[in-house]
C-alpha cells in the first residue's frame, strides 16, 4: 500500500468483512490493504469481497507452498490442503538422486499451482501441465512461464505422445466432489469456481478412474501417480489403482485435512498399446 490509512478506516474494513461472514476478517483486511494500489482500488476490493467473491479472486493471487500464485476470476483457487499433494510428490522423488530431468505431468492443473511448486522444490524438472478449462490454461501459463509447457485439453489427450512411458510423476488435484454434493459447497466455490473443477460425477471418482486407467501407459517404470481425494473415497481410489496394475499407498494429514493416494507402476508392468 502506498497511501495512508487511518486506524478508523482499517477498523471499518474489518467490521464490514466480519459482518459479511469473513471468519478471518483481520487477516483479510491486512491482505486487501497491502495489495490495493489506491484508496478507490481498496474500496472496490472490499466491495467485491463483501459481495462474496473468493478472497484470492479479489487479490488476484493465492499463497501456495510459499509461492504467490496468480488466480484469475473464474479459475479454481488452490487449496492449502493440496500442499500435502506437493509434499508427497517431492517425498517420493527425493528418495533418489536424479540422473536426468524428472518428467512431471500436472493434470487438472487449474492455476498451475502444483506444477509451479514442484518446479521450485525438485531439481531438474521437465514440467507438462494440462487443464480442460481455457481460463485455467491462460492462468497456468502465467504461473509456470518458462518453467514448463501448458496444454488445453481433456486429461492425457493433449500431451505429446513422446511422453508415453517416460513420466516420473503424474500429479492431479482432480475434481472429486460428488455431483449431488455440489449444492452443499460454500458459495465462494459453488458460484465463483468452474463446475468442471469441482464435479467428480456420481460418487466423485469419475475423473480419478480415468486418470488411473491410462496412467500405466504414460508412467515410466517405478513412476508414480498421485491424486488428492477424501478419506472416505480413498478405498475406492485404491481399487481403481489396483485394478489398473498400480501399487497403491494411502497417505494423509490431519493438520491439513488432506488425503493423497499414491500409485506406483511396477518396473515389470507392460505398457498398454
Amino acid at each position: 500500500m502506498s497511501f495512508p490509512l487511518s486506524p478508523h478506516s482499517r477498523s471499518a474494513i474489518v467490521t464490514r468483512l466480519r459482518a459479511a461472514g469473513c471468519v478471518f476478517a483481520e487477516n483479510e483486511a491486512h491482505l486487501l490493504i497491502s495489495t490495493a494500489r489506491t484508496p478507490s482500488d481498496l474500496t472496490a476490493m472490499v466491495d467485491r469481497r463483501v459481495a462474496g467473491l473468493p478472497l484470492e479472486h479479489v487479490l488476484g493471487w493465492a499463497e501456495f507452498c510459499g509461492l504467490r500464485i496468480a488466480v484469475d476470476p473464474g479459475v479454481f483457487v488452490p487449496r492449502r490442503r493440496t500442499e500435502f499433494l506437493v509434499h508427497q510428490a517431492v517425498a517420493v522423488r527425493d528418495r533418489r538422486a536424479p540422473v536426468r530431468p524428472q518428467v512431471v505431468v500436472d493434470l487438472c492443473c487449474g492455476s498451475g499451482a502444483v506444477g509451479a511448486a514442484l518446479v521450485a522444490a525438485l531439481e531438474r524438472v521437465e514440467l507438462h501441465a494440462v487443464d480442460i478449462d481455457p481460463a485455467a490454461v491462460r492462468c497456468a501459463r502465467r504461473n509456470i512461464a518458462a518453467g514448463g509447457q501448458v496444454y488445453g485439453g481433456d486429461l492425457y489427450a493433449s500431451l505429446p505422445g513422446t511422453l508415453r512411458g517416460r513420466v516420473d510423476l503424474l500429479v492431479a488435484s482432480a475434481p472429486y466432489v460428488p455431483t449431488e454434493a455440489i449444492g452443499l459447497l460454500p458459495p465462494e466455490a459453488r458460484i465463483h469456481e468452474p463446475r468442471v473443477a469441482l464435479d467428480g460425477g456420481e460418487d466423485g471418482l469419475d475423473v480419478v478412474r480415468r486418470l488411473a486407467a491410462a496412467a500405466p501407459l504414460w508412467l515410466a517404470p517405478d513412476g508414480h501417480l498421485l491424486v488428492e481425494t477424501s478419506e472416505r473415497q480413498a478405498p475406492r481410489t485404491v481399487e481403481a489403482f489396483t485394478g489398473n496394475g498400480l501399487i497403491p499407498q494411502v497417505t494423509g494429514s490431519d493438520e491439513l485435512d488432506a488425503t493423497v493416494v499414491i500409485g506406483t507402476r511396477p518396473t515389470s508392468h507392460p505398457l498398454r498399446r
